[in-house]
């Protein structure tokens, strides 16, 4: 073992209590997908339906929530806040981070499509919009707006981060903060929560493990449930179906929730207060709808053949590129969180030659990148942009070179080197092996009926070129029969994969939003299931990237070689010392996991163990 790895091995075991989070109903495994992997690879199909049916935890919070005046109330509150002049801010780290980026586009989305109906003229459901009312949502994710695209080392790790970060946005009194968390642990997340609060903002606490667990052993966390002046909203439903993997049912719980509030809110600022107490009740039925709909054969059949066109593409190392304009934060958020989770290549700057190629990538209808991040988040994004004096003042002397690159990397002139309008698809040609799939929601139609649209114009370029391609629509059955239409005249070999929804009638449509999500979900967790990123329901893949992911590696190392914690950890850093240049670089790199298991197992060195290991996954 190098001394530099030992050292910071004894540095992470020092606060290694404070971390440790194996006894989080988050991190234990699901009962239903206890053999996935096995179940996937023989049915794809089948490992499809496991996947869905551990979304039914998530119907069963939101009835517990629907049966209670909760949801009306808080809705009320934000609608309070709002026509008082007040802010909202929604907070999070990794998933939760992208969770918040994605709900202020919605709401700022909703604004401004009423504020262009009203400025054509136009009678909408939307109207009258309210001045201002758009500019009233703020959301503050650990790293910054980059953080959409790569996870941002370290960040989460320090409270201290988190209060930075949303004190320089002014949050005050008057404010309403929802501090989100899917462990209910995350430093970032609390140090955002003690922030607002000591502003004089309302805090809600939004998490999804059991109090008592939390409060028995992360100190952090009970602080915060303690404190009788944070609101708490625990939308625990279980283990997750992937072991730890809280960007699935914790998010989408989150995501059911909250899009809940702001539709309440919306009504109330609407002048519709007689509305709040369906809309939870409307929100229920679609969704028992949309999730009948993602189990029945007619979209497993279809999603199958989907996961297993992605799994050809990757295994035989050719790419697929998304095009979706109404549904880009949806797709980006997915699409970005496979590398953390599965140790896939990032999405790689247009200008970074010696970068691993992006295995999957997204573009949307704009000429140029910055007015295309500006569609996808509905606003200018806002980067870490930190002096190094602040950083001094956070980290100290110490730790302030290596944090003040991190920061310098993570700027907007870095983010705008992710090229995702279609000034980036000259990087992306495809050809034969690779695959294209739209995503389109009913506001995408005239993009793939017209014959110079967005998604028919990519996709007909991507057939040309001899790519696979594929579509997925979501939305209402007179949407959908036009796409099949559509997909039938035009090139009976695309994929089509419909989901119905039903019309619910939200204004925010989030019946769609989450079940759009748990059909992504479901197709980037099976395709990386398939290609063996996951054993049993382990993501043997997770790249350690902070402390929580540090412990989740070593519990995992500890499990499949009966090492102590402490020798499991330490081989891990020696693994992860080894693999950081190519890390840093973009470039492919194996899992840190898999390696210390085959180091430990056969006693070998790093790259006989990586060459081993390699071999053996094909």
């Amino acid at each position: 073992m190098s001394t530099s790895s030992d050292q910071r091995s004894a540095e992470f075991l020092k606060i290694a209590d404070q971390f440790k989070l194996g006894a989080l109903l988050t991190e234990s495994s699901h009962p239903v997908t206890a053999n996935l992997s096995e179940v996937a690879k023989h049915d794809t199909a089948a490992g499809l339906r496991l996947l869905f049916d551990v979304d039914d935890d998530v119907l069963r919070k939101y009835e517990e929530l629907v049966a209670s005046s909760r949801l009306q109330t808080i809705g009320a509150e934000v609608a309070k806040t709002v026509r008082a002049g007040g802010r909202l801010f929604f907070t999070g780290c990794g998933s939760t981070g992208r969770l918040s980026i994605q709900l202020d586009s919605i709401w700022r989305d909703f604004w401004q499509r009423c504020a262009a109906n009203d400025g054509a003229g136009e009678s909408s459901a939307c109207q009258p919009p309210a001045a201002g009312y758009e500019h009233r949502s703020f959301s503050v994710m650990a790293g910054g707006d980059f953080a959409l695209i790569k996870a941002v080392e370290g960040f989460e790790d320090f409270t201290a981060f988190g209060r930075r970060q949303i004190k320089d946005l002014g949050v005050t009194r008057g404010d309403l903060v929802f501090a989100i968390t899917e462990g209910g642990e995350t430093s970032f997340v609390i140090g955002t929560a003690w922030e607002a609060l000591e502003a004089g903002a309302k805090v809600y606490f939004v998490y999804n493990n059991p109090d008592d667990i939390l409060c028995r052993h992360v100190q952090r966390s009970r602080e915060v449930i303690q404190e009788p002046r944070i609101e708490k909203l625990n939308l625990t439903t279980g283990p997750m179906a992937i072991t730890g993997s809280t960007r699935m049912q914790a998010t989408t719980i989150q995501l059911c929730v909250l899009l809940t509030v702001l539709e309440i809110a919306i009504r109330e600022l609407r002048g519709e207060p007689s509305k709040a107490p369906e809309i939870p009740r409307r929100f229920l039925a679609g969704l028992r709808q949309a999730q009948a709909a993602l189990k029945s054969p007619e979209l497993l059949a279809p999603l199958a053949r989907l996961v297993e066109l992605e799994e050809r593409v990757y295994r035989s190392g050719h790419r697929n590129n998304y095009y979706s304009a109404a549904f880009a934060i949806d797709v980006l958020t997915d699409t970005t969180e496979r590398s953390p989770t599965y140790c896939t290549p990032p999405f790689r700057k247009f200008d970074d030659p010696t970068a691993a190629d992006s295995w999957a990538f997204l573009f949307v209808p704009e000429a140029e990148t910055p007015r295309a991040w500006n569609r996808i988040i509905k606003r200018e994004p806002r980067c870490v942009e930190w002096s190094p004096q602040d950083v001094l003042s956070l980290v100290g002397p110490e730790n302030a070179p290596r944090t003040l690159d991190i920061v310098r990397k993570i700027s907007r002139a870095e983010l705008m080197r992710f090229r995702v309008g279609m000034d980036g698809l000259p990087n992306r040609v495809l050809g034969a092996g690779d695959s294209a799939v739209g995503i389109l929601s009913a506001r995408d139609l005239d993009s793939l009926l017209a014959s110079d649209g967005f998604h028919r114009t990519q996709l007909e370029r991507a057939r040309a070129a001899g790519a696979a391609t594929g579509l997925i629509a979501i939305g209402g059955a007179h949407f959908l029969r036009e796409v099949s239409r559509f997909t039938e005249n035009w090139h009976p070999g695309c994929l089509n994969v419909s989901l119905p929804v039903p019309d619910t009638g939200l204004l925010l449509d989030g019946v769609t939003r989450a079940a759009l999500k748990m059909l992504l979900n479901a197709l980037s967790t099976c395709t990386m299931v398939r290609l063996g990123r996951v054993m049993g329901n382990y993501m043997i893949w997770v790249v350690a990237s902070n402390l929580k992911l540090i412990d989740r590696a070593t519990r995992y190392i500890q499990r499949l070689t009966n090492l102590g914690y402490p020798e499991a950890n330490r081989l891990l850093f020696e693994v992860v010392e080894y693999v950081e240049p190519r890390m840093k670089a973009d470039q492919a790199y194996p899992p840190v996991v898999g390696v210390a298991v085959m180091r430990a197992r056969h006693g070998l060195d790093n790259a006989t163990a990586e060459e081993r290991l390699m071999r053996e996954l094909g």
